[in-house]
């Protein structure tokens, strides 16, 4: 159990959208198991791929953990961090639970991936390395990629359950657009969702307020 230990992988999902919230995601265990079972980048799969493939993965894991951060909390959180500092608080959080002792790969979410590696070697004594589209070169980390999806599309699920179709909650998204726009036709309350300091958000309230908006 020890040696499937030896090596895993982190990712998130959720960093852009406007809606819900970002999940960071650490696997633990076998790249060659990962591979063979079809963990790859999970933006090139298919919701039930990616659900199938994550039930296998909690088959084959020997440890897996994620953390979500709410938009509520982005919201709190960004008027004194930045949201590198919040997603490193939450990267570092999950090393520091892992398997002691083990390699940790990363995604890079910093533009500098040797300022991120350094920093989160230093601050949890552990040995990381930390690439940009990881989730292409790691096995280990391709896994946690897809459970953080898997997570994350699981709450935008409740949230649409809740409040409204609000499509996949990314400010590209047309549905999304359209839910925000009736969000602040119809003055409801989705302070527990939105990024209130996204410019999606920030244009749109802008538009709303001056009369623009429709």
């Amino acid at each position: 159990m020890e040696n499937l230990c030896s090596e895993c992988g982190m990712d998130e999902a959720g960093r852009g959208p406007v809606f819900g919230p970002m999940v960071i995601a650490i696997v633990c265990g076998d790249p060659s198991k990962m591979r063979e079972i079809g963990a790859r980048d999970s933006k090139s799969l298919s919701p039930a791929s990616r659900e199938r493939i994550m039930a296998l993965i909690e088959k084959e894991k020997c440890f897996w953990d994620y953390s979500v951060i709410t938009a509520g909390d982005l919201n709190e959180r960004m008027s004194r961090q930045t949201l590198n500092e919040i997603e490193y608080d939450a990267y570092l959080s999950l090393i520091m639970k892992s398997p002691e002792g083990s390699a940790i790969q990363v995604d890079a979410f910093d533009v500098i991936e040797k300022r991120l590696q350094d920093r989160l070697r230093q601050d949890s004594g552990r040995n990381v390395t930390c690439r940009h589209s990881g989730d292409r070169i790691f096995p280990l980390v391709s896994a946690a990629s897809i459970v953080a999806k898997v997570i994350r599309d699981r709450y935008v699920h409740e949230i649409s359950e809740k409040y409204g179709d609000i499509g996949s909650g990314y400010p590209a998204d047309p549905k999304t657009q359209e839910f925000l726009r009736k969000c602040f036709e119809n003055h409801w309350n989705i302070d527990e969702i939105v990024r209130k300091r996204w410019k999606t958000y920030i244009r749109m309230r802008s538009e709303y307020e001056n009369g623009s908006l429709f």
